[in-house]
């Protein structure tokens, strides 16, 4: 068993979990062990530094989701600089990831001949593939690939040093490059597993994609921070959630509102699962949490829903609703939970409660900045604080409500309407599932309001039908002058809801 107990950087919270208790575990798979994975993350150490990649060397992992996938994350980062990429990515995106991030090496599985490896190989990349060990553990693998140079320093990775790369979703604009350090990372983790009380005892059921700060945080780096263990599923699939459910008989889950909401109509029919589940409480994040999901997976699943917020600068975890006795309030992403959380004045004056500004943070988790992008750096760092471009009101007990990214507002010939609000009225009518408001260009007001909704399984309605329900809850400038019925609304890679474009997608 090596012994990473005392090491800095990613190795001091790996350290929390027993040696024989359960870390990682997956469908039709054996479970490996908290020491089993320091061992796996020694010998992948030692397989980087044999073939020329040490501290601050950065590699891109392009695997699929699951148990390789979590823990191909923790020993690469722990050695050097990870940086996850989705595996959808085309051979456009992943020339312009790669040459971003400036990966020495890419580390796809096997059998991978997708457009990964040639775009690697165009880009003097080296290749490393990631060999799953069948009949061995969830996550066991070794590393095969030719020497991309020469033999690196055995140097363990330090607080400081970058230990994971995401992009931004770079809706509005080109994707900015967010370096996190071992010390942002590890106390975001830290902080999610104070906020949900996480013990070894507890069993996370991970269906988020893995190539996301969502997901490598809050799921996989907070549970094995804190001792315990990670059923780690291929990626979301709502038709097989409840089957996972009862095989994993996890303590908690996290998602997205788009997956709460596609497991929410398939519980009826799972009613066996739904009796033998024993969640202590369900988490959300990454977008806002319609108040009425909220209340219908509190009801299905009989535990508490716990609605975070977070962003890939902040290392994800920013504020977060509490477990009982302490508050939790729908419609509200929380109090401080890790970070320094309130609002700001366009001058850089804090605002007090209940006046509306821009949402600002200061803590641990927090990025340093931006690489190679000094304009954004100096936008985002000002007056001591970074800006997270969402607008937001703080409450009397410093509960946040966040209503709206900044660039999604509606200006509708001046007017200013927050898609969230519109949002909120929509989902109250019993016909509709889901919505998403968002501004579409009008030749002259400049911006007006759409809004595309799915409605429940069974359920009928009309857009005048909708529109006359709007009327009765919001002035008029704010109801929706275009209302789309669709099957589904688009999402981003990650399963949330993108408003910014999504006129231009839906041929508005």
């Amino acid at each position: 068993m090596t012994s990473i107990g005392n090491s800095p950087g990613l190795s001091r919270p790996l350290a929390a979990g027993a040696d024989n208790a359960p870390a990682i575990s997956a469908p039709e798979r054996s479970t490996l062990t908290h020491g089993g994975l320091r061992d796996l993350i020694a010998t992948t150490a030692a397989a980087l530094h044999a073939r020329g990649i040490g501290r601050g060397d950065r590699v891109a992992i392009v695997l699929p989701n699951g148990p390789e996938m979590a823990t191909a994350f923790v020993a690469v980062a722990a050695a050097a600089s990870t940086a996850p990429l989705n595996p959808a990515y085309r051979a456009d995106e992943l020339d312009f990831y790669l040459t971003d991030i400036g990966a020495k090496a890419i580390l796809v599985a096997e059998g991978e001949t997708g457009p990964a490896v040639a775009v690697a190989e165009r880009l003097g990349i080296g290749v490393l593939r990631l060999v799953a060990l069948p009949g061995a553990p969830a996550g066991s693998f070794t590393i095969e690939g030719a020497a991309i140079g020469p033999q690196a320093a055995s140097d363990t990775a330090q607080d400081g040093d970058i230990a994971l790369l995401l992009h931004t979703s770079g809706t509005t604009s080109r994707p900015k490059l967010v370096p996190l350090s071992h010390a942002n990372i590890a106390a975001s983790a830290a902080h999610i597993g104070a906020t949900l009380g996480l013990t070894a005892d507890d069993r996370c059921l991970n269906i988020m994609p893995l190539f996301h700060i969502h997901g490598l945080i809050a799921a996989v780096l907070s549970s094995l921070a804190a001792g315990g263990s990670i059923y780690c599923t291929p990626g979301f699939n709502a038709l097989r959630f409840f089957q996972w459910l009862s095989e994993a008989r996890p303590s908690w889950y996290t998602a997205v509102p788009t997956m709460h909401q596609a497991i929410l109509p398939r519980a009826a029919r799972n009613a066996e699962a739904l009796a033998a589940a024993r969640l202590r409480f369900i988490r959300s994040s990454s977008a806002s949490l319609p108040a009425q999901v909220m209340a219908e997976l509190e009801a299905t699943f009989g535990c508490p829903v716990i609605e975070s917020y977070g962003m890939t600068e902040a290392a994800h975890q920013m504020a977060s609703n509490r477990l009982p006795p302490g508050q939790r309030k729908p419609g509200s992403v929380g109090a401080s939970a890790g970070p320094e959380v309130t609002v700001m004045a366009p001058d850089g004056r804090l605002l007090s409660a209940g006046e509306t500004g821009e949402i600002v943070i200061r803590g641990p988790n927090v990025t340093a900045g931006y690489e190679k992008n000094p304009d954004a750096n100096a936008t985002a760092f000002a007056h001591g604080w970074f800006h997270t471009g969402d607008q937001g009101v703080l409450d009397e007990d410093g509960y946040l409500r966040v209503t709206g990214r900044l660039k999604e507002i509606i200006n509708r010939g001046g007017e200013k309407i927050s898609p969230l609000e519109v949002d909120d009225v929509l989902m109250d009518h019993p016909a509709v599932a889901q919505v998403v408001t968002f501004a579409m260009p009008h030749d002259k007001l400049g911006e007006e309001v759409a809004a595309a909704v799915v409605l429940r399984e069974g359920m009928a309605a009309n857009e005048s039908d909708i529109r006359i329900y709007a009327a009765t809850r919001l002035a008029d400038f704010k109801v929706p002058r275009k209302i789309l019925i669709l099957d589904e609304i688009p999402k981003g890679a990650t399963g949330k809801l993108q408003r910014i474009g999504l006129a231009a997608k839906l041929g508005l």
